[in-house]
């Protein structure tokens, strides 16, 4: 089980960078068809429809599904200065109770990030750009990695009553 995880954590982390690339290519395109718009008028389109609500769609992708990857390769941000210092038994306790008040966190977000996708659903929210799109195929996709992000914390906490040690914590941090 925890190969399989650990490979959707991974998987996910790839579309994240996927995501950031296309939206790279997509902000080139736009900045290239400005161009060849002010040197020859006409010839090509000025603007790609929508250019700037795909793109935000694809951050917003690209952010939720990066979380439960980063989380899992210890590239959050956590402050071990004062952490640290505490013998290991009182690090241990001490991100077990992260881990609980975060799980209640994530769960409470994710509930409502579905229920909006559902809400969007029974409503037919569509985006107000030039290219309409449903609102759901986005925030699904948040949603989604709002729920991988609470299984990984899930996981972290298995791991630490598992080896009875702080998983999140690194000597090499500072």
């Amino acid at each position: 089980m925890d190969r399989a995880l650990q490979r959707l954590y991974d998987i996910c982390g790839a579309i994240a960078g996927v995501l950031i690339l296309c939206i790279c290519i997509l902000i080139s395109a736009q900045i290239i068809l400005n161009g060849f718009g002010r040197l020859s008028p006409g010839t090509l389109p000025s603007t790609i429809p929508s250019y700037a609500d795909f793109s935000g769609y694809m951050l917003a992708g690209a952010t939720f599904l990066a979380l439960a990857h980063t989380l899992r390769a210890g590239g959050h941000i956590r402050v071990n200065l004062v952490v640290g210092r505490f013998p290991p038994s009182i690090q241990l306790w001490f991100e077990g109770f992260v881990l609980l008040i975060s799980i209640l966190l994530i769960g409470y977000l994710a509930w409502f990030m579905i229920a909006l996708v559902l809400e969007s659903l029974h409503y037919g929210d569509v985006s107000t750009g030039i290219i309409p799109i449903p609102l759901w195929i986005p925030q699904s996709v948040a949603a989604f990695g709002v729920v991988l992000l609470w299984i990984a914390v899930l996981h972290t906490l298995a791991d630490l009553v598992r080896t009875r040690a702080p998983v999140l914590s690194t000597p090499d941090e500072v």
